[in-house]
């Protein structure tokens, strides 16, 4: 199965829809009237999809088994036809577009067996998506300008040489993949004065200023001390989700002093300084912090 630890939950929702087509108005009128010799044919379909969608894993080899925590069945009728409408929300890493489609079809399946021996002809068609939200195409902000960004390893010993940067270059390469360039990369050592150098002169230009390393406790892990004093508004949720997102992954993510806020129009990012603790702080919060610029802009969340 495809890997999706590196994934956020968020509120996912699927919508399909499958036909069932009937060859007589005897058929249909049947149905609404509860005189299928099988039984309720609309309550025991719906039954059976509510069944499939919670064991799509089962069905389909590539689907991970995922809480189902709301799904509907609902019927619309037009002349000989009759329309499944299925609906599956849930709160985890990955869609639920498949499960909606596995669970609209099995409500047509068992439609046409319980349909059957009253008609002969009965088909089944346009098994769909119609709609689907939630995922990372729910969250993509437009910009009319490429946003840009500077990314700064906070390290004594890679700037003497005697390590080589990896965080640094992680961060860049995520930063690539969401759309935004990263115009200056630097090593700098763990001074306070740098670091408040550094953050004064490139918040002016770019939209983002990065710092890796320095969040530790060791005595020269300066980098929060550095930065707080300079940011105008801290973004405390922003340091919340990259603690979580880590605690989740390692126990001692809870010992790391990532700070998030803004200075001026640019965002300021104190990130860990392991390979893993940048990378996974990148995945807790990238694209969706992107969607900060619109709020500094002056725009309110309805409106984009």
């Amino acid at each position: 199965m495809v890997d999706i630890t590196h994934k956020i939950n968020t509120l996912r929702a699927a919508t399909a829809t499958a036909i069932v087509k009937v060859s007589k108005q005897e058929t249909i009128d049947a149905v609404v009237n509860n005189l299928v010799p099988k039984g309720n044919v609309f309550e025991m379909a719906k039954t059976a999809g509510l069944f499939a969608v919670k064991n799509t894993h089962l069905s389909i080899p590539d689907c991970h088994p995922i809480p189902i925590e709301y799904t509907s069945v609902a019927y619309k009728i037009e002349e000989l036809s009759i329309q499944i409408i299925f609906e599956v929300k849930t709160v985890y890493k990955t869609g639920v577009e498949v499960e909606a489609m596995h669970g609209a079809s099995i409500v047509a399946l068992t439609m046409y067996d319980m349909l059957k021996p009253i008609d002969k002809e009965i088909e089944i068609s346009t098994i769909r998506l119609v709609h689907k939200e939630g995922g990372k195409s729910s969250f993509k902000n437009k910009f009319p300008m490429v946003l840009k960004a500077a990314v700064f390893v906070c390290s004594d010993s890679v700037f003497a040489g005697d390590k080589e940067d990896r965080s640094g270059k992680i961060i860049v390469d995520k930063l690539t993949s969401y759309g935004v360039e990263t115009e200056h990369y630097e090593i700098i050592p763990d001074e306070i004065d740098v670091i408040q150098e550094k953050v004064k002169a490139f918040a002016k230009e770019h939209q983002l200023v990065i710092f890796t390393g320095g969040t530790g406790l060791s005595p020269r892990d300066v980098t929060p001390e550095a930065l707080s004093p300079l940011l105008e508004s801290r973004i405390p949720g922003i340091e919340e989700a990259i603690r979580n997102y880590g605690q989740q992954r390692m126990p001692y993510a809870m010992l790391s002093r990532t700070v998030a806020g803004t200075l001026g129009k640019s965002v300021v990012l104190a990130l860990p300084g392991s390979t893993n603790g940048a990378r996974e702080s990148m995945d807790a919060v990238f694209p969706h912090l992107l969607h900060v610029f619109h709020i500094l802009k002056g725009k309110n969340h309805d409106s984009l």
